[in-house]
């Protein structure tokens, strides 16, 4: 497949075939296309040339209400309403009932958030949930993915910017909600994908390496040279 924006080529003739169950990490420095990718896949906007096959079907002759019911999505950046935790958490999930928000939120660490506050699961989070932390709101947000019980899991960048207790409970969210689905996971911060069952490296809108972990250390590549980086960073 292949993606422009304008004159900018986000994803340049980049082809990979994933297996049902599987869990699939994206890395690459900023702007490389990973975002883009994720993008393409949920329909947010339509591949140039090429075309994105789910099941073996065009993603194309999916209606898009079918296909986006199949699709989990955590981004950075989490949208909440203007309403409750549990009413933001069953968005996932309309028709829940309020035991099924209680267990989502249990498996995705947001039942932390409702007991450190006063009205529980019916405090009003704000408008765009303004009233909560960051991580607070990643974890509603989880809470929402996993009451959804997606086919397709989406984890964007949803660690970059916790703290690193709350990032322990995404990770914990994170295993409870992949299992049983085909997720994609991009991360700056390879500790999030070091379990992947394989790991594309996107570099300038091209996959230059893929493999395991410990295959593309080996290799000597793009992605350790990523992950050394990252060491030195965290030793200085």
């Amino acid at each position: 497949i292949s993606k422009k924006f304008g004159k900018q080529q986000a994803l340049d003739h980049v082809s990979f075939t994933l297996e049902p169950g599987h869990i699939y990490g994206f890395v690459g420095n900023n702007g490389a296309g990973k975002t883009t990718l994720v993008g393409l896949i949920a329909r947010f906007w339509d591949v140039d040339k090429g075309e994105i096959r789910l099941n073996g079907k065009n993603i194309k002759d999916y209606p898009v209400d079918n296909l986006l019911s199949c699709i989990s999505i955590v981004f950075q950046d989490v949208t909440l309403f203007d309403n409750t935790i549990l009413e933001n958490i069953r968005y996932g999930k309309p028709d829940a009932t309020d035991e099924e928000v209680y267990a989502a939120a249990k498996a995705g660490s947001a039942d932390r958030v409702a007991a450190k506050l006063e009205q529980g699961y019916d405090t009003d989070v704000g408008e765009c949930g303004d009233k909560l932390s960051t991580g607070e709101k990643q974890l509603i947000s989880f809470a929402r993915a996993v009451i959804a019980k997606p086919k397709i899991f989406v984890l964007d960048e949803a660690t970059s910017s916790v703290d690193t207790e709350t990032e322990m409970l995404i990770q914990k969210a994170t295993h409870t909600l992949m299992q049983g689905t085909t997720s994609f996971v991009i991360a700056h911060r390879l500790s999030t994908i070091r379990q992947a069952d394989v790991i594309l490296v996107i570099d300038h809108g091209k996959i230059v390496e893929q493999g395991t972990h410990e295959s593309l250390l080996k290799a000597n590549g793009a992605y350790a040279a990523l992950y050394h980086t990252q060491l030195s960073r965290q030793d200085s």
